[in-house]
């Protein structure tokens, strides 16, 4: 039994992803990875290790969280996050968020300080003024980038995951979704720490040019995010296909029911789910990793204690 970790910075990347976009992105995995290696050798939990790991990424404006989150259809942004203790199943979630500097941060304070697991838009906002939590103006979160994001998205009447070229237009009374093939979006991070314990967390801005008010996987427990005493599992994708497979409690339940390792259970589970719209990341209790996706690419990474490190966008050889 030994330390591990895996992050993910969404799934679908297209190869056309031009230089600028990618090298940032690819520069925050060697870093995001490194920081979460270093607090796991240095004996912080892998509770904390998540946190720390999601919170660097939620800072990262290259990425679909925090100060990268895309805009909804009036031009706001809803961030949305979660975070599971493995050990004993206590998990956190916030959606509707406008305002919170660090998404992830406010989940653990619902899980630690509620008697709830969930907290929403208004709720979820006062919430974090009484905590003390940090808030900014949410023009914060608007970057030139993602105004772009939206106006591509508007012009071609379809919703989208983060980059995505608008290559179809819809209907006028009806909206497209991406097909998967060329999406980014939400960030995540798994780790087993020396102990053997076991958390994850999960954080977005969720889709270009979604409906105000809508929410995706990444808050919903089992969906896109989990942890038990197996293992732990952090996804990403297409919400909406996240939230009828219920991926990420299937990982676990075919470990638990089914006595799959966690690669056959994580491959099983993405499979199925529609090629083009998932991908994770998980670890399980003996340090075991695996990172699938059935998306043209994901952005991931990860390290284990007996030396292993991988970081990665497209499939391996």
């Amino acid at each position: 039994m030994g330390w591990a970790i895996a992050l993910h910075g969404g799934a679908g990347v297209p190869l056309a992803l031009p230089p600028e976009r990618l090298l940032p992105r690819e520069e925050a995995l060697h870093h995001c990875l490194h920081l979460g290696v270093q607090a796991l050798k240095a004996g912080n939990s892998a509770l904390d290790v998540v946190e720390l790991v999601v919170r660097e990424l939620e800072n990262n404006p290259h990425y679909n969280a925090g100060k990268g989150s895309v805009l909804t259809s009036e031009g706001t942004v809803e961030m949305e996050a979660c975070i599971m203790d493995g050990k004993t199943k206590k998990c956190g979630a916030v959606s509707g968020l406008k305002t919170v500097v660090n998404a992830i941060s406010l989940a653990r304070l619902v899980m630690e300080k509620t008697p709830h697991i969930y907290l929403a838009f208004d709720g979820a906002e006062a919430f974090a003024r009484e905590q003390g939590v940090e808030t900014v103006d949410s023009s914060h979160f608007i970057t030139a980038e993602n105004i772009e994001r939206l106006k591509q998205a508007k012009e071609a009447n379809r919703i989208q995951l983060d980059y995505t070229e608008p290559t179809a237009k819809a209907p006028k009374n009806e909206k497209l979704i991406g097909n998967g093939d060329s999406q980014l979006g939400t960030v995540g991070c798994v780790a087993v720490d020396s102990q053997g314990n076991l958390a994850t967390a999960t954080s977005t801005g969720g889709l270009v040019n979604k409906m105000v008010g809508r929410i995706g996987d990444t808050p919903i427990i089992g969906a896109g995010t989990y942890a038990n005493h197996l293992c732990a599992v952090s996804a990403t994708g297409k919400g909406e296909s996240m939230i009828r497979s219920t991926v990420a409690r299937d990982v676990a339940a075919l470990m638990e029911f089914k006595g799959l390792s966690l690669k056959e259970a994580a491959a099983y589970a993405v499979e199925g789910v529609p090629r083009g719209t998932a991908g994770l990341v998980a670890v399980s209790a003996t340090g075991e990793v695996t990172m699938p996706f059935n998306t043209v690419g994901m952005f991931r990474a990860c390290a284990t204690e007996d030396g292993h490190s991988e970081i990665a966008i497209w499939p391996s050889k």
